[in-house]
């Protein structure tokens, strides 16, 4: 829809001013030129229409508010988040060497435990280094490109992960109930397949909704209330109609996240009838220490997420909290809760930290 605009504006330069209104208005398209007592002569007139052309097409880029236009509060911000960003990094890369490492965490739990690493760092990197950006830059703008490939990424990456705790639910499932069969029933190439699934699914649902987003036209209004883009952030800045857009980002997210919730809380209700037929205490609790660290991790992704899209996208204290908690808290802590709640991860970071030492010695 954008093409559209280059052949009426070289139409509106090479020739009269209200043959190109009359061309607008047979395309529908309301030119609005600035009120003036002075009469307008032809090349005047003309001058104008480009302009208000101009003003309505050629948004290139937006501005991301942020978190605080304090500069002393922009400060501190930017060492709390980069310390973040830094554990980020490190925690993920550390759990995903230590899986590849460490031979006895080579089954289908820390095989996807390993995705689920590598996926948080994904996710982190699309938004944290542009928000840490723009705390110590003055004009905190975004190409409008870049604002829709960030958006592509957020959706792509937190799909994907919706998918993948989805998938360790049934994971759990099968390693409570079937013990025996686990080994059978998650063999090498499911597990493969439903990884390469999740995150096919999840591209295609993002390439969709940013295929119908490019085609919008943005107002002079050009201003993003948040520290990233977001699709539900781009429509209220839209001089389009975004119905459409909005009833497929809302089908995405009920098809797609909900979708997942509700596989996974259908895995969780069948373990729970599992765990209650085990006669015995401890066999209860051993069973549910390997559900445990996965639960807090659904918890925390979907109670911020869920809250962080239901909110309208206005900027309030409260919508940035459980934005921070769904993309750049949650990745940090994802490692931490793995290795602190999981007897095993602990067992092989000990032999890791152990060999290291010992090779330096």
């Amino acid at each position: 829809m954008i093409l559209c605009f280059f052949p009426i504006a070289v139409f509106s330069l090479l020739t009269s001013a209200s043959a190109a209104k009359q061309f607008y208005h047979l395309l529908g398209l309301k030119i609005l030129l600035p009120q003036t007592s002075v009469p307008l002569t032809e090349n005047s007139e003309r001058t104008l229409l480009y302009i208000a052309m101009k003003n309505y097409s050629a948004t290139s880029e937006f501005v991301l508010l942020g978190l605080s236009v304090d500069p002393h509060i922009q400060a501190v911000l930017f060492m709390l988040f980069i310390l973040i960003y830094l554990l980020t990094l490190m925690g993920n890369f550390l759990m995903m060497l230590m899986i590849r490492a460490d031979f006895h965490l080579h089954t289908p739990m820390y095989f996807f435990l390993r995705q689920l690493s590598f996926l948080d760092l994904c996710h982190s990197s699309v938004t944290v280094p542009k928000m840490l950006e723009n705390l110590l830059s003055e004009s905190k703008t975004i190409f409008v490109e870049s604002c829709l490939a960030q958006a592509f990424f957020v959706f792509a990456t937190g799909g994907t992960e919706a998918c993948l705790l989805a998938v360790m639910a049934y994971d759990r499932y099968v390693a409570i109930s079937s013990p025996l069969l686990y080994g059978q029933v998650m063999s090498n190439q499911l597990c493969v397949g439903l990884v390469w699934g999740s995150w096919g699914l999840a591209f295609v649902d993002a390439l969709i909704n940013i295929l119908l987003a490019v085609n919008l036209d943005y107002c002079e209004d050009h201003t993003i209330p948040h520290f990233s883009c977001e699709l539900s952030s781009l429509f209220p800045l839209s001089c389009s109609d975004t119905a459409t857009n909005f009833t497929l980002l809302l089908c995405s997210s009920v098809l797609h996240f909900f979708g997942t919730f509700i596989m996974i809380v259908s895995s969780y209700a069948r373990i729970v009838s599992t765990i209650l037929s085990i006669s015995s205490t401890s066999g209860r609790s051993k069973a549910f220490s390997t559900c445990s660290s996965h639960l807090t991790t659904v918890i925390l992704f979907y109670g911020s997420g869920f809250l962080s899209y239901l909110l309208p996208a206005s900027g309030s204290p409260l919508e940035m909290v459980f934005s921070l908690q769904y993309s750049v808290v949650t990745p940090m802590l994802n490692p931490l809760i793995y290795s602190l709640q999981n007897k095993e991860v602990k067992a092989a970071m000990g032999r890791m930290f152990r060999k290291y030492f010992h090779s330096l010695l």
